[in-house]
């Protein structure tokens, strides 16, 4: 592996070490149980509870009386547990959702940057080509990839196709 791309790899650990350190208690409560209610142990844990629920007030359980005999209890349970999860759920997705736009943002910083030293490295090659008279493919295309992007001009002709 290039060390170049070990760097980068070093680099995007630790951005993720500090974004996760950044992260407020709630935000952190909030994956956490994010992460649990997501996974097929959450899943496992309320077929063992509501069955074990449903079985004690059919009364199929011998020794355990029945406390819930119209299920209305397991229902509000339920329904307020839900309400919980959303907004769990909620949270953990406005913050990654933050991230991503952030990811985003240096994404497009780098592209335009790649873009600009392009564009300046063909400029500076067909200089070359010119002062040691080499005959160069004067074509639409190589003078077009010579002209700067102007980004703010492609968002608004992105903009206007909308």
């Amino acid at each position: 592996m290039a060390a170049v791309l070990r760097r980068n790899i070093e680099a995007m650990r630790d951005q993720r070490k500090r974004e996760e350190a950044e992260a407020t208690r709630g935000e952190r409560l909030a994956a956490r149980i994010t992460d649990f209610t997501g996974s097929l142990n959450f899943v496992y844990l309320h077929l063992l509870l509501v069955g074990f629920w449903v079985a004690a007030n059919l009364g199929v359980i011998p020794g355990v009386p029945r406390f819930d005999r119209t299920f209305v209890i397991l229902a509000t349970i339920a329904s307020v547990e839900a309400i919980f999860l959303s907004t769990f759920v909620l949270i953990s997705q406005n913050r990654i959702a933050a991230l991503s736009e952030k990811r985003a943002d240096l994404d497009l910083q780098i592209n335009l940057l790649a873009e600009y030293e392009i564009t300046q490295l063909v400029k500076l090659t067909t200089s070359i080509a010119e002062r040691l008279d080499v005959e160069a493919a004067q074509d639409r295309e190589l003078e077009e990839i010579s002209q700067e992007v102007a980004p703010e001009a492609v968002l608004n002709e992105l903009d206007s196709k909308k």
